[in-house]
């Protein structure tokens, strides 16, 4: 079997898939992108497209190590995310090939069944309890919800109660049983933070993500040890390279590999593997589309410390595949059942990619201070 072509499609709101073709007319989907940045991704794309036309595909870990090494440089958020999306691609062909699901080459599942949070949004208290309601409503048993930015390098009184009180009000609404994790989206710096998160304590949430930028492995560290909320960080690394300081020097409890940027599906697996060492809990990271989410439940249907999936909740369903894939997910009581189908377990419907089509020029929300400088979005 040879790899004929690689085929991208730009889909709204801020997507990216690729298709890779095969001379046995299998096809499989992957979830290349960062966010913001799709068109320079899109250009790495092509850029080993060039390598795997005419390879093997069966042939997924060879082809990682060359499209990571054989550039001499390595790393860096657009080379894996284009190098993630393929693999998920490669996985999918295979798992077709075979007859059989991507966790079934990784081991075998380890659970029937993948407990999912969605996101809440909003511009007021009111607006957060209402989400978090519309998601208990709808069986889900966890919800993530953010803090304001931008944020200062220190904050005032009024910043720190406002979020205090935000956390408070959801969890009076939803009960001690739902979990609520928050996003602080690196948007503080560890001094602010760990004066917030002293407020969210008494509020119990299931963890605090990324409380600082996450280049600086101190920082972290600094945080963790002076609260009892566990950390979460990682959408912002890439590789087993990267993770091996946060994990090893137990800068988090909650490790996020994000499959689309991280390396892929089985590079995921290693990260997993290396955080279940420390005794840490994964949850992949996962704001992004359908293919990506498909990605993930395949690694968390293998992976013995898998904690919770993220899901970017879209109103009209399409970060589950409505209106993309031939059959959505579907989420009852707040799991999503492992599915049985080979590969990835979807099939895209490419039409509708077209019907969905935009340019790919979306761009990251900026930030500005009442000063004019940048603020971290």
């Amino acid at each position: 079997m040879k790899i004929t072509a690689v085929r991208i499609f730009h889909v709204q709101p801020r997507w990216t898939f690729v298709a890779i073709d095969t001379d046995r007319g299998i096809t499989g989907y992957g979830e290349p992108v960062v966010e913001g940045q799709s068109l320079v991704v899109e250009a790495a794309v092509r850029h080993f497209a060039e390598y795997l036309v005419g390879k093997d595909p069966r042939r997924i870990e060879h082809h990682w190590q060359v499209m990571y090494r054989g550039g001499f440089y390595r790393g860096g958020a657009v080379g894996v995310s284009a190098i993630s999306g393929l693999e998920h691609a490669l996985w999918d062909i295979k798992g077709k090939f075979y007859g059989a699901p991507v966790y079934e080459m990784l081991g075998g599942r380890v659970r029937d069944r993948i407990r999912m949070y969605g996101h809440g949004r909003g511009e007021t208290d009111a607006d957060f309890v209402a989400a978090a309601l519309r998601a208990k409503e709808q069986g889900l048993t966890a919800i993530k919800i953010g803090i304001d930015g931008p944020a200062r390098a220190l904050e005032s009184l009024d910043y720190v109660d406002r979020q205090a009180r935000r956390l408070a009000a959801v969890r009076e609404a939803v009960g001690p049983e739902f979990d609520i994790a928050i996003d602080m989206h690196g948007r503080t710096t560890p001094a602010a933070a760990k004066q917030i998160i002293a407020k969210f304590e008494p509020y119990h949430p299931l963890w605090v993500e990324e409380p600082c930028l996450p280049e600086n492995i101190d920082a972290l560290c600094d945080i963790a040890e002076s609260t009892t909320v566990p950390i979460a960080s990682g959408e912002r690394r890439f590789t087993k390279w990267e993770f091996r300081e946060l994990i090893d020097r137990r800068a988090v409890s909650v490790v996020q590999p994000d499959l689309c940027h991280a390396g892929g599906i089985l590079e995921s697996k290693k990260i997993a593997a290396m955080a279940e060492a420390q005794y840490m809990s994964i949850a992949p990271h996962n704001p992004l589309g359908p293919i990506s989410l498909a990605a993930c439940v395949q690694l968390d249907a293998c992976t013995p410390n898998f904690a919770i999936q993220e899901h970017p909740s879209m109103d009209d369903g399409s970060d589950l595949g409505v209106g993309l894939l031939t059959s959505p997910f579907t989420i009852a009581d707040g799991f999503i059942d492992v599915p049985s189908g080979p590969g990835l377990g979807i099939q895209p419907d490419e039409d509708l990619f077209v019907e969905r089509s935009y340019d790919g020029n979306w761009r990251t929300p900026v930030f500005v201070h009442d000063d004019g400088s940048h603020g971290d979005w």
